[in-house]
């Protein structure tokens, strides 16, 4: 056969037998994402408990809110899953500006809620709105068509580099106002490891990172709030009963669950000796409950749900979708940035910081968010696979019917 000559496509039976392995949205994605949404709605109930029947005189006070923020986020996930990837590009600066009036938004007093002293949720009735979560998601959205349409740039100049910085830069100082200091380190990190991946020079790279670390050590110690969290977090046992006291009762809870744990619903920590145990300290509880195997357990979700992300991401490069690579590896960064933090604060490696554990912890706009975002990896996948059987018809017959039915529907 001469190089170069394609033979016409032969017609293909209605009837195939489907490839084993294949699947039309990626099931081991899939399953851990649903796997951690499971375990999350039953960590929270047995976490979750005897505060709720303390401050709202019902036990079941969360657990009915975490179930119905677990229907939202599968509604909003099956809803994101239909919509093209290529409709989230071209509204990419709608939903940058999007973000930006949340931000702007939840820092008006009346629009704004405040707890702890932090001005971070927009009230929208039974549901809090965390504003710096959907902004996370639009600032990836938004860099990822930014870098397609810069890409040359971004390789050959430092300039091109530099550009996403500055509405970068006006989301960070608004998320500074909050304060959201959590939010803020996830999303600089998400871009940085979104605009190295899109062909960064490493000597770039290095100076974004001394300019960057230089940066949050200056925000570290400018508020002596910070500095105490520093301190508490190098010697919790300093000061068990003030600064460092959540540190010291989350380590009390990993070292009661031992290797197997005392078992669900035993945990003592949890008993108004752990603060805030169903949200930033869930996994503390966890690791009390289920032990080390059940904490390695979900580390090891966490692990596989990131790997098939970027895999993914890599697999759209391949077929030279890149808005659909980027946007993928953005998702992968702030799924695992969050959930990297989150563990590292729950263990002592990291200085506390108010960041939920994604899918996992209780809290409404991070699980519709991180949903969503999973919805849109899996749509990702299909399209990728349907670019794949255009090019390749016999790789994926039954998925050329859903495309066919795709096309009558439009």
């Amino acid at each position: 056969m001469k190089a170069g000559l394609r033979l016409p496509t032969p017609a293909l039976p209605e009837r195939l037998r489907v490839p084993a392995g294949m699947a039309p949205l990626d099931p081991l994605l899939l399953c851990s994402a649903l796997a951690l949404m499971l375990i999350g709605l039953v960590m929270i109930t047995s976490a979750s408990m005897d505060v709720a029947a303390r401050d709202f005189g019902s036990p079941a006070h969360f657990i009915v809110r975490h179930g119905s923020f677990v229907f939202m986020a599968l509604l909003c996930a099956s809803c994101a899953a239909f919509i093209p990837v290529r409709t989230w590009e071209k509204y990419s600066f709608v939903l940058l500006l999007f973000g930006l009036l949340l931000l702007i938004l939840v820092l008006i007093p009346g629009i704004g809620r405040e707890v702890n002293g932090s001005r971070r949720w927009i009230g929208l009735g039974p549901l809090n709105l965390q504003a710096s979560e959907i902004a996370k998601a639009c600032m990836v959205i938004f860099i990822s068509g930014y870098l397609v349409r810069r890409l040359d740039e971004v390789r050959n100049s430092f300039w091109g580099v530099v550009k996403p910085a500055l509405p970068m830069g006006v989301y960070g100082w608004l998320l500074l106002m909050e304060p959201d200091y959590g939010a803020l380190v996830v999303m600089v990190g998400t871009v940085a490891g979104i605009v190295f991946l899109g062909g960064m020079r490493f000597v770039q790279l290095v100076l974004v990172v001394v300019v960057g670390g230089s940066l949050v050590a200056m925000l570290a110690f400018s508020q002596s709030y910070r500095l105490e969290r520093l301190k508490s977090f190098t010697d919790p046992w300093a000061d068990p009963y003030g600064a460092g006291y959540q540190l010291s009762q989350a380590q009390i809870a990993f070292g009661r669950g031992d290797w197997f744990g005392t078992g669900l619903g035993n945990s003592v920590q949890k008993l108004f000796y752990l603060p805030e145990a169903h949200t930033d300290f869930v996994y503390s509880v966890l690791a009390e409950e289920l032990g080390l195997i059940g904490a390695l357990l979900i580390i090891a979700l966490y692990v596989l749900m990131v790997a098939r992300i970027f895999s993914i991401g890599r697999q759209a490069e391949k077929q030279q979708r890149f808005y659909m690579a980027y946007l993928t590896y953005g998702f992968g960064f702030t799924i695992a940035g969050q959930a990297l933090i989150n563990i590292g604060v729950n263990v002592g490696a990291l200085p506390t910081k108010g960041l939920t554990l994604p899918l996992l912890s209780y809290g409404g706009s991070s699980l519709l968010v991180c949903a969503t975002m999973i919805a849109i990896v899996l749509r990702v996948d299909y399209e990728l696979k349907c670019q794949r059987l255009k090019m390749q018809p016999r790789e994926l017959p039954w998925l050329r019917r859903l495309l066919r039915l795709e096309e009558k529907v439009k």
